[in-house]
């Protein structure tokens, strides 16, 4: 009896062994994303993760308390590293400060810091970024740069008026440009906010398929 028990054991013990192994081996086959994309697409999530926080928070959402209680997330274009891209950076020191138009009576000093030039979707393209001197004078903003652009997929899958991106000063002549980041303007959820009007030295004729699409109430 006890070497029938004995031999049950035995099988019992192989089946297993042979489950574990063919599912270990399974596992093996499977394809990885090359580690480069999975540390920008996971850069990506974890950046959208913080603007929902920030949503989320009474402290630093633009939403009204009516439609922030009930917030879960903005809706973002899938992450996608191909419009993460290096731009050779043209800095105009000549530039004369203009009055930038708002979706209010207020302007916005503004002064080309650079021009961007850069491929995207196949084609060359160049986008000007701005300095705010009033908002450098700040604390945390002392090399905060401004980059306003619109593109085709503007009052189709995005905000109409068009998306920013948030950049910070660097002494290299190239910066990079992540338009996994690009956010609509806080007008686009609430109509108290004063925002600057993209200018229109600044449309990309392209469909730019990153960053936050519009908002749905």
């Amino acid at each position: 009896m006890k070497n029938v028990l004995l031999i049950l054991l035995v099988f019992s013990f192989m089946a297993l062994t042979q489950c574990k192994e063919k599912k270990k081996y399974h596992d093996v086959t499977v394809q990885k994303i090359p580690a480069n994309q999975t540390d920008g697409v996971a850069a990506i999530l974890k950046y959208q993760q913080k603007v929902n926080a920030d949503f989320k928070n009474p402290e630093k959402s633009p939403l009204p308390d009516r439609l922030r209680k009930d917030f879960e997330s903005l809706d973002f274009f899938a992450p996608d590293t191909t419009y993460v891209v290096t731009a050779k950076l043209v800095r105009t020191p000549n530039a004369i400060p203009f009055m930038m138009p708002t979706t209010t009576n207020r302007e916005s000093e503004e002064v080309v810091y650079a021009v961007a030039h850069f491929t995207l979707n196949g084609a060359s393209r160049q986008l000007e970024i701005y300095l705010n001197s009033e908002l450098q004078k700040e604390e945390g903003f002392e090399e905060y740069l401004f980059l306003p652009f619109t593109d085709l997929t503007n009052a189709e899958e995005t905000y109409g008026g068009g998306r920013y991106i948030d950049l910070k000063m660097t002494e290299e002549d190239e910066i990079t440009l992540d338009f996994n980041r690009a956010y609509s303007p806080y007008c686009a959820y609430n109509k108290k906010y004063s925002c600057p009007l993209v200018p229109e030295v600044n449309f990309l004729n392209t469909r730019v398929l990153a960053g936050v699409k519009s908002y749905q109430k």
